[in-house]
Order: structure tokens, then sequence, then C-alpha cells
């Protein structure tokens, strides 16, 4: 019977399971937000997923929206990023970068720019967040500013920053890409019609709303190919002030774009506290009718759901987020149903300094 335990053959790249590890912010680098050893041996222990797809990296500095988040636009990012893939890979893992920039959802106080988006429109109740100090256990919480509003030459220049950004990724070692189109982030700001408010050819229409990440897609595609492009998207999820009547038809005609693009993959991104929507199975139908390469679904799966919805073909790989956190062997604890640990302490989940937290949990001992 198919399940999550199956290898799953993506395009070229062969997995040993469908299960992934989901990107989770951690806040754990360095002065330069550069990635460390401490970052490598974190993911190296979380190696027996089919595949991990990294934290959320931004391209650029204007595309920083919190403290401590890594970079791939400087040598230094990259050579952080190398120890990481050198040590997944000898673990036997495959590694995906997820490349990010958050648009309006930051402050001046992270990275001392004003945020940019497709229009100046600011994404109300919503917050960024900074260490007051290297020592802060607990993040400082602070509003987002006001965007200004993206120039043509702006736009042109995110699009370039996320094609070197692609080959960056792969020059540190990665296995491919993932653009990041969702959570409220600068993709997703385009995408809807109550962020974007645009009358040029990125605004209006939804046919006008896609054109950035299709032509960021097809960039990062000439850059390093389909088989090692992948794109995030989260149609249900309506925080960051983001809620847009129109984004479910919006979603399906990017995915038909997508389709045509060839990408390895598309992966849903789905809310996971307890009265989130439920996604229809009807929508999951219409997804894979429109798009035919992997589909990847993350946001709160217990095995059980996560078993259903691959044995019925709706989903190609299921991730897994926080269990990942205080379980570095999940694939083998879900697997021989062997207990799962519990996060230790939320403080250390975003920021720290050591392994607290972070790479401190154990595998299990029978």
């Amino acid at each position: 019977m198919k399940n999550v335990f199956n290898s799953y053959d993506m395009k070229d790249l062969k997995l040993k399971n469908r299960i992934s590890m989901a990107p989770m912010t951690r806040s754990r680098t360095i002065k330069g937000e550069v990635p460390t050893e401490m970052n490598a041996q974190y993911y190296a222990q979380r190696a027996s997923a089919g595949v991990i797809i990294s934290e959320a990296t931004q391209i650029s500095l204007q595309g920083q929206g919190y403290a401590d988040t890594p970079g791939i636009y400087t040598q230094e990012q990259i050579d952080g990023w190398k120890k990481v893939t050198n040590a997944v890979h000898e673990e036997g893992g495959k590694i995906i970068l997820q490349l990010w920039h958050v648009g309006r959802v930051s402050s001046s106080k992270v990275n001392g720019l004003q945020p940019i988006g497709p229009s100046p429109l600011i994404a109300k109740d919503t917050q960024v967040y900074i260490f007051d100090t290297a020592q802060s256990k607990d993040a400082t919480m602070i509003p987002v500013e006001e965007p200004k509003e993206m120039s043509n030459d702006d736009i042109t220049q995110v699009i370039e920053e996320f094609r070197i950004a692609a080959k960056n990724a792969i020059e540190a070692g990665f296995d491919g890409v993932e653009i990041h189109g969702a959570n409220g982030y600068l993709l997703d700001q385009f995408l809807r019609s109550n962020s974007n408010k645009r009358s040029d050819r990125y605004g209006g229409n939804k046919e006008n709303r896609i054109k950035l990440l299709l032509e960021i897609t097809k960039e990062v595609i000439d850059e390093i190919g389909e088989d090692k492009t992948g794109v995030r998207l989260s149609p249900f999820i309506k925080f960051k002030d983001m809620d847009d009547p129109e984004i479910l038809d919006t979603f399906m005609l990017a995915a038909k774009e997508l389709n045509e693009l060839d990408i390895l993959y598309i992966h849903l991104c789905e809310a996971d506290w307890d009265d989130a929507p439920q996604i229809p199975e009807s929508f999951r139908k219409e997804l894979r009718a429109a798009f035919k390469n992997t589909i990847i679904a993350t946001g709160g799966y217990s095995l059980d759901r996560a078993n259903d919805v691959v044995k019925k073909d709706l989903v190609d790989i299921v991730g897994f987020g926080r269990y990942f956190i205080p379980n570095p062997d999940l694939v083998n604890r879900l697997k021989n149903n062997y207990p799962l640990a519990q996060i230790k302490d939320s403080h250390t989940l975003f920021g720290g300094r050591d392994e607290v937290g972070y790479s401190d949990y154990l595998n299990y001992k029978a």
C-alpha cells in the first residue's frame, strides 16, 4: 500500500521516503546572517527525511524581515551553507534551499531599510522580531512599517536577486531551490488583490498578479533548470492581513502556468492551528488535475492523515515541521510507533547562540 515510507523519485531526485522536513525559521546565524557548524549539525541530524526544505533564506538584505535569519547573497553565506549541505549529503540526505523575500513584512529596525511591496499598504496586525542584545533569550516583537511601492526598477532588481540566489544555492551544494510565494511575503503580496493595488502590468486582474511569480520562476529555471525549481504557495492562509476573496482562482491559474513551466514541485503550505480551515478534497483533486509533477503538502499532519492523502494520490510528499525539532529521527519514530518527544522550552524556538533547544535533542533509544 502506498504510504509516506515508500521511496519516491522527484524527477531525477531520488528520495528514500515521502516525508519532508518542512522549512522552519529558527534564527540561529552569526553576524552577517551566516550559517555555522551548529546549523550543519542540526540539519544533518534530520537527514533521514526524504528531503529537507531549509528555513526561509533571504535573497538580499532588503528581503530580510526577522533577526538572525540566514542569507544567500554573500560569499560568506554561501560558504556557511556549504557546511550544511555537505553534512546532510554525508548522512545520505537531500536538501533544498527556500528562497525568501519578505516584502512589506519587515521593519527598518531589522535591516536598516524601509520595507518594499507591491503597494504602499501596511500589513495590519503584523509583527516581526529583533533581539535587543546578542545574549537575549527572547525575541522582541515590533510592528511592521509601511512599505514603499516598488518601482519597475525595484521589480527588475528583485527578479535578478532571485536568479542570483538560485545560482548561489547550487554553488553552496543544494539539490534545488524553493521559491517562497506563501504566507504573506513578497510574492504572495503580489498574488492577492487586497495587498496588490497596482495599475501596471503586475496589478489588476489575476493574470497580471501572477506575473512576478512566473517571471521569477522562469529566471530561476533559466539559471539552474526546472528539475531543481519548486514553488511554495498558501492559498488558504490569511494571516499577515492577506484575506483575498480571489486567491483560490488566482492560485489555480498560477498552478496551471507553473505546470507549463514543468517545475519540480508545488509545495502547498496549509494552516496548522487547531481551528484552521480544512482543505476540501475537491480542491486537491483540481490541483492534481492542473499540475502534473510533485505536490508537497505541509501543515499539522498526523501520520494517519499523511498516509491517507498519499494513498489517495492527492499528495506525493508530506511535510512535518515542529515534530522534527525535538525528534531529529522522526522518520524512524513514526515508522516504528516510538513515542514522540516534546519541545523542551518554547523560548528556544527562535534565536540562540548555543545548541540548547536546537541540536541537543537525542535520537530514540529503545
